[in-house]
């Protein structure tokens, strides 16, 4: 038992601790439009995350992630939003209160299939205890299939968990790779996880900022910025000599942008990250539920107040802000752009993770990169990866 516990710690330190050179850090540049200063969803100003991963004994490789869309009362201050399903296989909490009034007013939460409606509930707990809350309370939660890693039965993601996710949530850097919600995941033939990016548009397509969240745990055939790196390592579906299913599912991916949108406009964002799921080499497989969450944060789009009975506005109208439809462009490539680096972040920035149901493998990054080289598909280092001769 004690060996056990040793191990288990151990397994601990080394998802918590190790966080490897980013991608784009050694070469790989995807994209056109230029990254913030994080390459993260914290580039939106106002948002924040917060991870706890939650690794015990054998058995248990999961964890939870909380995103903040700003930091004042989410439910005095909800923000517009919509949601987008690519292939409706998974648990989704609160989509339809979000597609039916376009708003968002809880932090929303991501987590493994078992543990959503618990982690609704915690969030539900949080929003309830709120100085001057009254009314319902909407939380929006997603999830993805751990249960290849996982004793996902037992839902060991608990309340304080929950909790402690929520009061770590911060803005600059944000963990990546084998933590919180990503921390059982799988992807593409390698260990998923979590990963970010974020793109800013030039001051002639308005200088708006998007970011992008990911939890990957989907299958396909993965290509790295148009080269065939599942192909190329033998890790790709339908093939005999592949070690992996086909159906792996889901990804859940969260957007957030400071761009004056209604939520129509948002909708029409999110429907963009099906380019981003192409490019990767996803194909959203039967047991796929691949879900987009995105929200604006511009603050003339807020909805002040409750609603109905408890405690709204009472004026008649409101007045928002829109982007006109064809300046929509810009926003819709850099949703491309970021939804694909933030899968691929996710993939290199993952550890292996072994459990008593098996192990996952993290992408080979030295291989990864020759592979990378040869179909030119980046800009090398040479000091950083000596191999590249």
């Amino acid at each position: 038992m004690k060996k056990l516990i040793l191990i288990s710690f151990y397994l601990m330190v080394t998802v918590l601790s190790a966080q490897k050179n980013r991608p784009r850090d050694m070469g790989l540049e995807i994209g056109l439009f230029k990254t913030g200063k994080w390459n993260a969803i914290t580039d939106v100003k106002g948002v924040t995350v917060g991870h706890e991963t939650v690794i015990k004994s054998d058995s248990i490789r999961t964890g939870v992630t909380i995103i903040f869309p700003h930091q004042g009362n989410l439910y005095q201050e909800k923000v517009m939003a919509a949601v987008h399903v690519t292939n409706g296989y998974g648990k989704a909490v609160g989509f339809t209160q979000v597609e039916e009034l376009g708003t968002i007013e809880a932090p929303i939460g991501l987590t493994n299939t078992l543990n959503t409606f618990s982690v609704a509930d915690d969030i539900l707990g949080y929003m309830l205890a709120v100085r001057g809350h009254k009314g319902t309370v909407n939380p929006v939660v997603g999830e993805t299939n751990d249960g290849r890693l996982n004793d996902i039965a037992g839902r060991h993601v608990q309340n304080q968990h929950t909790l402690s996710a929520i009061r770590n949530a911060k803005s600059g850097p944000v963990a990546e790779g084998s933590i919180g919600a990503g921390t059982g995941t799988r992807a593409l033939g390698f260990k998923g996880g979590i990963g970010t990016s974020s793109r800013v548009l030039p001051m002639e397509a308005g200088g708006y900022t998007v970011g992008v969240l990911v939890q990957t745990n989907f299958g396909g055939s993965l290509m790295v910025n148009g080269a065939p790196v599942g192909r190329e390592l033998k890790k790709s579906p339908f093939a005999s000599q592949i070690p992996y299913d086909e159906d792996e599912g889901s990804c859940m991916i969260v957007i957030a942008t400071d761009a004056p949108l209604s939520n129509r406009n948002l909708k029409r964002m999110a429907k963009r990250v099906d380019h981003a799921f192409g490019r990767v080499g996803a194909y959203s497989s039967n047991g796929s539920g691949d879900y987009a969450i995105i929200f604006s944060t511009h603050p003339a789009n807020r909805v002040t107040g409750g609603t109905g009975q408890f405690g709204g506005p009472n004026d008649m109208e409101v007045t928002r802000k829109d982007i006109r439809n064809r300046n929509m462009n810009g926003l819709f490539m850099a949703t491309v752009e970021a939804t694909e680096e933030a899968i691929i972040n996710s993939l290199f920035m993952a550890e292996t993770v072994s459990s008593r149901y098996g192990t996952m493998e993290a992408l080979p990054e030295k291989e990864t990169m020759k592979i990378l080289k040869k179909y030119k598909a980046l800009n090398w280092n040479k000091k950083l990866y000596p191999w590249n001769k």
